[in-house]
């Protein structure tokens, strides 16, 4: 009877055009779980990767700044844009700080 099966068009038809799509999606799915942060605290026993907390840390200093120069800053409507927007001129002057060393 299993034999009859798989000489359907039908079951040929499936293995031929869902298989592959079947495997990425197998893949896909399984890929997702290995770049969740739940994934990489496992693998490596870090709750939270270096570069991650100095961002943190620098945007703590981003925001105390902020609040000393400008009081009741943290109440408008733009404070979050304001932060953002310093955070982004900080990375991209550290990339291009970055750019111009030698490495030879």
């Amino acid at each position: 009877m299993l034999n009859r099966l798989k000489n359907l068009k039908i079951v040929k038809n499936l293995k031929t055009e869902l298989a592959p799509k079947l495997r990425w999606l197998m893949f896909a799915r399984d890929n997702n779980k290995k770049s969740s942060s739940e994934y990489i605290k496992m693998v490596s026993g870090v709750d939270t990767l270096k570069s991650n907390s100095d961002e943190q840390r620098l945007e703590a200093m981003v925001r105390e700044q902020l609040k000393a120069e400008f009081p009741n800053i943290e109440n408008m409507k733009s404070y979050e844009l304001l932060v953002d927007a310093v955070m982004h001129n900080l990375k991209k002057k550290q990339l291009q700080a970055t750019d111009n060393i030698d490495f030879s």
